[in-house]
């Protein structure tokens, strides 16, 4: 396990990820996202982002195409274009690659109709690239797809995730 960890902060729609150090944390990367447009909340239905700590519990989508689509986290075999898009009025695509999310803290975001990962939430590419920096998801934390092919890369399974 490496010593990386990534934060969300909804108020400004910035990913940051981190190496910690004994000395300091430092900065590795930095990338624009659009968190949910109903703003923060952990409840079950509410379309919200959920606040505090979480793991990564899965990475999936290694090695699809950039662009890939999934449904329930499978890819479709679709490659995501603005004609597919139009004949799909209104689908939320998930594209390119998949971290989802557990929460670490029972009664805040893990358990009961709290729970991010019985939630589906997840940090993914987006055909929405326009929107980063809004927000504009239905609670997860979409991406420039090449940024989190870029992101996929870089962390592992279990990489803390802090959402504020």
């Amino acid at each position: 396990m490496n010593n990386l960890f990534i934060e969300v902060d909804i108020r400004l729609q910035q990913l940051y990820l981190w190496e910690s150090h004994p000395d300091g944390d430092m900065l590795i990367r930095q990338y624009a996202v659009s968190t949910a447009a109903n703003g923060a909340g952990e409840q079950s239905g509410s379309h919200c982002t959920p606040r505090g700590r979480h793991c990564i519990a899965e990475k999936i989508g290694a090695g699809t195409p950039m662009c890939s689509a999934f449904k329930s986290r499978v890819p479709t075999g679709e490659i995501w274009t603005p004609e597919l898009d139009a004949e799909n009025p209104g689908r939320d695509w998930i594209l390119t690659r998949i971290l989802w999310l557990e929460g670490l803290e029972p009664g805040k975001n893990q358990g009961g109709c709290v729970d991010s990962h019985d939630r589906f939430i997840y940090i993914h590419g987006t055909n929405e690239e326009h929107t980063l920096g809004t927000p504009a998801s239905h609670g997860c934390i979409r991406m420039k797809n090449a940024d989190v092919a870029e992101l996929f890369e870089l962390v592992d399974e279990g990489t803390e995730v802090r959402i504020s």
